[in-house]
């Protein structure tokens, strides 16, 4: 059940800190207490798992978290990238689920069944609909399915790469790099467990009728029956995808997500040593989530979070508000001190248009990330008059000269 409680105090504090030559980067503080008695929540509950991540989808907050911005390989994985990208193409029209690509030569002997890794036994100069491959990628976790795909969509596996890591930038994805598309080990191609949960909830949210090839429990291709390698979609838990991966880099990795009530969790965790461990494990951590926490409402779709500086403009601040309602889950019977910060790089030069991308709130436990949301520009701001400009400018210019002194005397 979820409790909805009022919105607890704010002490606000605000201070600056200026960097990026003439840019400046603002942060409003602040200190959030959230008190419902009982023992101070620390460490409530342990994973063997070296990373780990389980997230509230709804409301982005963080519900455990172990290295999750550490580097590592995602193995198989990195199929959920894959298929965001062909996922993407069929939405813009530019391929269909009927659309057939050839396997080639490359796909066969590199991911086909002679590679002995995971394959959807795809033979070599088939052409195979687009809607057999993602389900080839997806539920047998066919290397040879996303090779074909990525020479489908890019011509080769390197211009896909490059594609990866052009869609990454643009989802936000700050901490990965791909090299191939089927999880094959590479220095190179590295992720956190943050950046595959962010990508699962985008995957969940964006692309909802396509998402459903994950929960599919089996395919059969060219004869030959295989099952879904989520041990999670047989557990009755509500689970409805993600992904397995094991190398010998990383281990043994799983992101998941299932949905109980009207809440969804996502999980992700590697480097468990067996698929037994990664099973028990993901189970130990979604049934923990799904039942020690609660939601506390702290500000409505819309409404003012906070303020950001406007250079030259017709008025010196804007309201910054969430598009989604900014929501925290707190752990049941436990006092939680958290502190957040909206974080921009600033002034925001007018004019400004309202719905502007414009900062980020991010609430932290201790020093560990909690919730990171996007904020926006609630009105229009124009351009001021010419001595509010020239008031700005001069604010700024003895601004940089103290900045620059200060600098000088550290």
């Amino acid at each position: 059940m979820r409790a909805i409680v009022t919105r607890p105090r704010f002490q606000m504090l605000e201070r600056s800190k200026f960097a990026m030559s003439k840019a400046a980067s603002f942060a409003l503080a602040l200190l959030i207490t959230l008190a419902a008695g009982g023992d101070a929540f620390a460490q409530a509950i342990q994973t063997s798992a070296r990373w780990a991540l389980l997230m509230d989808a709804d409301t982005g907050s963080v519900l455990f978290q172990k290295d999750a911005d550490a580097a590592m390989s995602p193995a198989s994985m990195v199929k959920v990238m894959t298929a965001e990208l062909v996922f993407k193409e069929i939405r813009d029209g530019r391929i269909s689920l009927d659309t057939e690509m050839p396997v080639s030569e490359n796909a066969w002997r590199t991911g086909g069944a002679m590679s002995r890794g995971s394959a959807m036994f795809a033979k070599l100069g088939e052409q195979i609909k687009v809607s057999d491959l993602l389900r080839g990628l997806i539920i047998q976790s066919g290397n040879d399915a996303a090779i074909v795909l990525a020479e489908g969509l890019a011509g080769s596996e390197d211009a896909f790469a490059g594609m990866m890591n052009k869609r990454a930038r643009e989802l936000g994805l700050r901490d990965s790099n791909f090299t191939n598309s089927w999880g094959k080990s590479d220095p190179r191609q590295k992720t956190t467990a943050r950046d595959l949960a962010k990508l699962s909830v985008h995957v969940i949210k964006t692309y909802p009728d396509l998402y459903k090839i994950f929960a599919e429990t089996e395919f059969t291709w060219n004869k030959i029956r295989q099952t879904n390698r989520n041990p999670l979609l047989t557990m009755n838990m509500g689970a409805d995808g993600l992904k397995t991966g094991n190398i010998d880099d990383s281990g043994y990795g799983l992101i998941g997500s299932a949905v109980q009530g009207e809440q969804r969790l996502i999980l992700v965790i590697n480097g468990t040593k067996s698929g037994k461990e990664r099973t028990d494990e993901a189970r130990k951590l979604l049934t923990w989530g799904f039942r020690a926490f609660d939601v506390r409402d702290v500000f409505k779709p819309g409404e003012a979070v906070g303020t950001a500086s406007v250079y030259g403009g017709s008025v010196g601040r804007v309201p910054l508000v969430a598009k989604v309602p900014v929501r925290l889950m707190i752990p049941r019977g436990a006092t939680e001190r958290l502190s957040a910060r909206i974080e921009y790089v600033g002034p925001l030069i007018a004019p400004v248009e309202a719905g502007t991308k414009a900062a980020n709130l991010r609430v932290y436990r201790g020093k560990e990330l909690a919730l990171d949301m996007p904020l926006y520009t609630e009105v229009d701001v124009k351009t001021g008059p010419l001595y509010s400009r020239a008031f700005d400018a001069a604010y700024e210019l003895a601004g940089s000269y103290i900045r620059k002194f200060t600098s000088k005397d550290k």
